[in-house]
């Protein structure tokens, strides 16, 4: 599961990473949750990518009533090709989620600890993501999307058994093409995941806990786990 995370790059790294052509600015966010506006990368009319915003909590196109759907912020990457709610997407819709971090939550019922899991060498990292667009009978649209998980590594095993699908630089063109309207390709990407030592794992205030606590202070660490 991934149900809160942080892009905390300014904007042009961010842009430097993932090759997007249009400009953008944002404030550093710390403490990203579900059903708010997110950046996400994909490619345009003209297969270049670009990055938008769109909400986190992906609502199918075939919905009636958006307001009526629980939030799927998360989909399964062994199923997401033959679930309803994500297939179409992964054939036709796939993105890049910019993020810095993302945080999980161990310990006892009652008192569990946040923490902070980043890139070991710093700097931004990329998730698979699913986007879709959704017009209501009354004309209203909007665009959503979610993350990927895939079984954790040996890293992330130690909190949680669930992470975000993460994609290396050398694999984005493949992810964003959808052009042969197949999930297979993409599917591979998924299962490859990411070395064991790519990520660190470091205790953060509790004050993540609050989704209107979206400040640095978030991030303070309060102890380490050693990998």
């Amino acid at each position: 599961m991934c149900s809160r995370y942080a892009l905390t790059s300014a904007p042009e790294a961010v842009r430097t990473y993932f090759g997007h052509v249009n400009e953008m600015a944002y404030p550093p966010r710390y403490n990203i949750a579900p059903s708010q506006p997110v950046a996400i990368v994909r490619l345009d009319y003209a297969r270049q990518r670009e990055m938008t915003l769109v909400r986190w909590g992906l609502i199918p196109s075939w919905i009636k009533d958006a307001a009526k759907v629980s939030m799927m912020f998360n989909a399964r990457a062994e199923t997401a090709s033959v679930k309803p709610s994500f297939r179409g997407s992964m054939r036709h819709k796939r993105c890049l989620v910019p993020a810095d971090a993302f945080y999980e939550w161990s310990g006892p019922a009652g008192r569990k600890r946040p923490s902070m899991l980043r890139p070991a060498v710093g700097g931004p990292m990329a998730f698979a993501g699913l986007w879709e667009h959704w017009l209501g009978a009354d004309g209203s649209e909007i665009e959503t999307m979610a993350i990927l998980t895939v079984p954790a590594n040996a890293c992330v095993r130690r909190i949680h058994d669930r992470m975000p699908a993460i994609l290396r630089p050398d694999q984005f063109d493949a992810w964003l093409d959808v052009s042969s309207g197949r999930s297979n390709e993409g599917e591979a990407l998924l299962g490859a995941g990411v070395a064991d030592d790519f990520l660190e794992i470091v205790e953060v205030s509790k004050s993540l806990n609050d989704v209107r606590n979206d400040v640095p202070e978030v991030q303070e660490i309060v102890g380490k786990m050693l990998l």
